[in-house]
């Protein structure tokens, strides 16, 4: 049986080439709004951390009306970090729909997605976006996909993909650059003509494969995938099954199913083979599982999911201020809030270590833990952090290190400080292209060569560079890397920051607080231009006389302190920091609060 009522495709890109604001165009489109509907600008983007971001965190799901045909669409992030993301809902569509920025072109990520669609034999249809750049090059930008489909082994199917020219801002398309319509019917027709129509036996035995994991506090835990073959109807009784595990074998009632209409979910009491749908009612259901009918269950595949490289330590805050600011503070609370995580963020690992109060987060990237680290915050979660770490593995005997393929894209006078960086940060450079006044840039680096790299990059390219990486593979460990060449500041003593004790610090280095701020003894409060730590009283005061001199009550001018984001917290500290995370602030500690034990422990380090 051929759903040609129906079409399920997924919109893959790199980071900011447009899926996003082009939905909203797919969507406005087909007359999913209401006219007189409100509708703020990317509006899939529902995740606080996303809009304030400007990038997809989360892969959604949506659908549009297009000549009586529903297209279920699923928007994709375009970051590295979330590649899991991508992986996992390929398995839900029939075809892709590749952006790709008609100045910048083919990116990593761009071939990552790409990869991924190939693997899995998917129809792909080329759009290439932002055609109204005043330096947009379409003739150039074909051919290199083009190039790139060669490059991935593409089938002589694959390499006809149709292209498809269009401006998602302005909400048009066409099939030429230089013939455009005045919308995006071009696209439409291309992926109604294109895509092809999902099809199975319907009358066959139910089986659904769970591609992604949604809550609800009313209902439970809500599994998103594909029918691949027969119905699933309300209250009807299945089997839960896993291809990598023989032993799962669980028996449970669909109790309520939805289906995806525009941006609501609408719930429906039947649906068939084809259909996208989310239904509840099946506990400690997770992604990859397989839910069939308990006469015949038959496991489908899932894809492999690409291994996390990075790895920190989420524990209980033991801090000074501990349990002062944050309503989840306990290690119970903590360990259920990561494991949770795990049950729908599949690039994601959660371990238990030797100490109840710590445990091991493994993840794709510093952006890909400090977004679970920012979405914790804000849900009351108050714990501490340490610095992220390369996941080394011994492979043949022999540790290896995970490495990145980093593409840099900057102007020609910023070149010089990126090369140097990049030598200093065992960098190894690929390949060099010149395009108009800025230079491309292809290195293989070790993982934790981009630890703390990202703020010193935008400092030297003047925020005009552009830096992206993908997983490149496992090799040799190679030597130390130098992440900081600065020192810290360090609070002596517990208190209230004062105005004459910041005065004196700051001649010291650069203050991260103002006045009026708690403090601890051991508490980061600023960064030092010498390698080595120093302590500084923040809390001092004034001492009163009886005397008086002229110009003694002059007032004394601070500079304005620096605001460090999390991303950049997390790339400041070293093994021997913490990062205390409460709802309501982020500061920077010692794992070691006193000052002579530090001492000690410098000593001993040295002796040793």
């Amino acid at each position: 049986m051929q759903r040609e009522d129906l079409r399920n495709i997924a919109i893959i890109a790199h980071v900011d080439h447009g899926k996003t604001t082009l939905v909203d165009q797919l969507l406005r489109q087909s007359d999913t709004f209401r006219a007189n509907q409100t509708v703020q600008d990317r509006v899939m983007d529902s995740n606080d951390l996303e809009r304030e971001r400007g990038i997809t965190i989360l892969a959604k799901n949506t659908s549009a009306i297009y000549h009586d045909v529903k297209i279920n669409i699923v928007d994709t992030p375009g970051h590295a970090d979330f590649g899991g993301e991508v992986e996992r809902v390929l398995k839900m569509v029939n075809g892709v729909l590749l952006l790709v920025d008609a100045f910048e072109g083919p990116m990593p990520q761009t071939r990552f997605v790409l990869q991924k669609a190939l693997e899995l034999n998917l129809r792909v249809i080329v759009a290439i976006n932002k055609i109204d750049r005043p330096d947009a090059r379409p003739d150039e930008i074909v051919d290199e996909v083009l190039e790139l489909f060669m490059e991935l082994d593409a089938s002589d199917e694959q390499m006809d993909s149709p292209f498809i020219f269009c401006s998602a801002r302005n909400g048009i398309a066409g099939l030429e650059p230089n013939q455009m319509a005045t919308d995006m019917t071009p696209l439409f027709d291309t992926i109604l003509d294109y895509i092809p129509a999902p099809g199975g036996d319907e009358n066959g035995p139910l089986q659904v494969l769970v591609s992604s994991i949604d809550y609800n506090e009313y209902v439970g835990r809500i599994a998103i995938g594909r029918i691949e073959r027969g119905q699933i109807n309300q209250n009807q009784e299945i089997s839960l099954c896993d291809y990598h595990d023989s032993s799962l074998s669980q028996k449970a009632k669909v109790t309520a199913i939805y289906q995806f209409d525009g941006l609501k979910r609408s719930q429906v009491e039947q649906a068939c083979v084809g259909d996208i749908v989310a239904f509840s009612g099946i506990e400690n259901v997770t992604i990859g599982n397989t839910v069939c009918d308990p006469a015949t269950p038959e496991p489908i595949p899932f894809v492999k999911i690409s291994e996390p490289t990075v790895e920190m330590t989420f524990s209980v805050n033991d801090s000074p201020f501990a349990g002062q600011e944050g309503k989840f503070v306990t290690s119970r609370q903590l360990r259920d809030r990561l494991y949770r995580e795990t049950l729908k963020d599949v690039s994601l690992r959660v371990q238990d270590t030797d100490n109840s109060d710590s445990f091991l987060v493994l993840g794709r990237g510093e952006m890909h833990l400090s977004i679970l680290i920012e979405t914790m915050r804000r849900e009351g979660y108050e714990f501490q952090v340490s610095t992220p770490r390369a996941l080394i593995k011994e492979i043949d005997g022999q540790k290896q290190e995970p490495y990145e393929e980093l593409t840099i894209d900057v102007p020609e006078e910023s070149m010089g400080a990126v090369m140097e960086k990049m030598g200093n940060r065992k960098a190894e450079l690929q390949s060099m292209e010149k395009a108009g006044n800025r230079q491309k840039l292809v290195y293989i680096i070790p993982t934790r060569g981009l630890f703390g790299y990202r703020d010193e990059f935008l400092t030297d390219t003047k925020g005009e560079g552009i830096m992206n990486y993908l997983f490149y593979g496992y090799g040799p460990v190679k030597g130390e890397i130098v992440k900081r060449s600065t020192g810290c500041l360090i609070a002596f003593e517990r208190g209230e920051s004062i105005t004459y004790g910041l005065y004196n610090a700051q001649e010291r280095g650069t203050l991260f607080i103002g006045p009026g701020v708690q403090v601890y003894g051991g508490m980061v409060v600023g960064s030092s231009p010498r390698t080595e730590d120093l302590v500084v009283n923040v809390c001092k005061k004034k001492q009163a006389t009886n005397t008086r001199a002229s110009g003694s009550d002059e007032a004394l001018r601070l500079s304005p302190p620096v605001s460090l984001s999390l991303e950049q917290c997390l790339e400041f500290i070293q093994e021997d920091d913490l990062l205390e995370i409460t709802p309501q602030n982020i500061r920077i500690r010692k794992k070691t609060l006193d000052h002579s034990q530090r001492m000690k422990q410098l000593k001993r380090a040295a002796n040793v």
